[in-house]
């Protein structure tokens, strides 16, 4: 079980505050279904959804208030974060001259993947088989998608947040998005920006990030 607790948190760039007074507790039970441990960040475009998702992963700091992550009530330092967490976003860039083999096995010097899947499981399951050994740099703007998904679907960490999770997905990605999203564990957590109520109609828990625009 992990538990993220934010504490009067805020972000500001020069004079302009982002959102401020963030106060949140996000809790993974392992006895409930997975969809019940997924918070969906919603707002306008420019309100800062993708900036809380990348404070909440601890990919940018906070310009105020306390961010705390336990794992099994043992308190999670800010510099193993990285190894409990898995981002996918638009925004964040594939290491292009590589192989999707090649891509895998650097990935998982970091975090291992779940379920034992090896490098060709974890391919076949992006529907990426065909294309282990080529290079990213030629993959269309939706197999890379699927491959920055699947990187965070199949990585064996307690937290998943997902920003505009289907940004270059056809119907049949979209699809395939909806099937990964329904193997995550009970015991995961699961964030996600958006504005498309496709992305999260199974989520139960919607936040609108305009609360705390000040």
């Amino acid at each position: 079980m992990i538990q993220l607790v934010a504490d009067d948190v805020g972000k500001k760039y020069r004079r302009e505050w982002v959102f401020r007074h963030v106060d949140l507790t996000l809790t993974s039970e392992t006895s409930a279904g997975s969809m019940a441990n997924s918070y969906t960040f919603v707002g306008p475009n420019g309100s800062g959804k993708s900036t809380l998702l990348q404070l909440l992963s601890g990919a940018m700091p906070q310009t105020e208030g306390t961010l705390t992550y336990t794992r099994n009530d043992k308190t999670i330092e800010a510099e193993d974060l990285f190894r409990h967490v898995s981002l996918a976003a638009p925004y964040l860039e594939l290491i292009e001259e590589l192989t999707l083999a090649e891509m895998l096995a650097f990935h998982v010097q970091f975090k291992p993947f779940r379920d034992n899947l090896n490098f060709k499981e974890a391919a076949d399951r992006m529907r990426l088989g065909h294309a282990m050994d080529k290079e990213l740099k030629f993959f269309s703007s939706g197999m890379k998608q699927r491959v920055k998904l699947g990187l965070a679907f199949f990585s064996d960490v307690p937290l998943v947040i997902l920003d505009e999770p289907t940004s270059n997905l056809d119907r049949q990605g979209a699809a395939w998005y909806h099937e990964q999203v329904r193997t995550l564990r009970p015991d995961q957590l699961l964030l996600i920006g958006s504005n498309d109520p496709a992305e999260y109609d199974f989520c139960p828990n919607v936040l609108d990030v305009m609360q705390w625009k000040k």
